[in-house]
């Protein structure tokens, strides 16, 4: 069996069984993946592979990391898991049927929004667009795009929002190369729908974690992790007045696949658990009391948070009322992400 955690073992084997995803229209199709080294391209990859009745093609650019990461998987599966070496920022050549996309390669870390902007718009923009003429040539059946959150911009505290409120953003603001590298992707998306026939679904995710984060994960939720096991006191850089939902991944990839395979072209669905939904103060209270037993607490030292690349103070208080239209439902709240999250990364 693959060297994971049984923790994570077991989310696999949770989407596997999901009935409101119809798995038989993969049987004997080929999904690419991009983005299939990251937490939540790895755990679509290995769902995949876990179902059994799909072959899988991984875009990767480091090899050896992907060989390494996916070693058990290799030696199991054989050919359903094959690695296509390249980079979504070059045009893509593979010989071989695609028949479903799941596009999932981006810019991930805040910092870099506002240190490398053009980098994080180079990497959303010509990737997509290498991406999607893959597509277009592969004639595939379905074209999923992982959006994300921020195209929502930053709505009134108590308003929750929905799927045909994209904001407007400031371009003179260098970390909005983010936000408005992904509206344009999606009007990309819907373009090369229109035009070429592409049969593309847009998924919009909340900050989305679980198994499979690395321990060293630079992100708010892997800070907060190391703390409650390192018995560390939280230290926030703002007054943590954020409000936003989150997802856990193995929710999120049951989403991507629902969409994938009963979701409306040219449409856009928000993922997140509205049951989630609190300010990062309250969060990292949560783990204090919940996670350290106790046995640690907030501080604040507060920093010039745009040199940080974090985003203004939002209320992202999303509905998802349209993707739970077709049969998904988030299963797992936010203490329980945290404690299975914690669960795999000391396996």
């Amino acid at each position: 069996m693959w060297k994971e955690s049984p923790v994570y073992l077991e989310d696999l084997s949770g989407i596997v069984a999901d009935s409101n995803i119809p798995w038989e229209k993969l049987s004997g199709k080929t999904v690419l993946v991009t983005g299939a080294t990251g937490l939540i391209g790895a755990t679509v990859v290995n769902a995949l592979l876990y179902y059994g009745k799909v072959r899988v093609l991984a875009l990767v650019r480091n090899l050896d990391k992907a060989r390494s990461k996916f070693a058990a998987q290799l030696a199991e599966c054989g050919d359903r898991l094959a690695f296509v070496v390249g980079d979504v920022c070059s045009p893509l050549a593979i010989d071989e049927t695609v028949d479903y996309i799941v596009h999932g390669a981006s810019q991930t870390a805040s910092k870099a929004f506002v240190e490398q902007p053009v980098e994080t718009i180079d990497t959303a923009v010509n990737g997509t667009r290498n991406v999607l003429e893959l597509a277009r040539k592969k004639q595939v059946q379905a074209f999923v795009y992982l959006s994300s959150m921020e195209l929502y911009g930053y709505p009134e505290k108590g308003h929750v929002v929905t799927e045909n409120e994209v904001a407007g953003f400031d371009t003179t603001v260098v970390r909005n190369s983010y936000p408005i590298g992904k509206q344009i992707c999606e009007a990309l998306c819907s373009a090369y729908d229109q035009e070429y026939g592409v049969p593309v679904m847009i998924l919009r995710l909340t900050q989305t974690f679980g198994p499979g984060v690395e321990y060293t994960d630079q992100r708010i939720f892997g800070e907060f992790i190391r703390c409650a096991r390192e018995k560390r006191d939280i230290v926030l850089k703002t007054k943590g007045e954020t409000e936003r939902c989150y997802l856990y991944t193995a929710d999120a990839v049951r989403a991507i696949l629902t969409v994938m395979l009963k979701g409306e072209r040219r449409q856009a669905y928000t993922a997140a658990n509205a049951a989630t939904y609190c300010s990062i103060a309250q969060m990292a209270e949560m783990i204090c009391r919940e996670l350290a037993q106790g046995e640690i607490s907030v501080r604040y030292e507060l920093a010039d948070v745009q040199k940080l690349g974090y985003a203004n103070t939002l209320y992202m208080n999303l509905d998802t009322t349209k993707l739970q239209a077709l049969g998904w439902k988030a299963q797992v709240d936010l203490l329980q992400t945290y404690k299975r999250t914690l669960e795999s990364m000391i396996y």
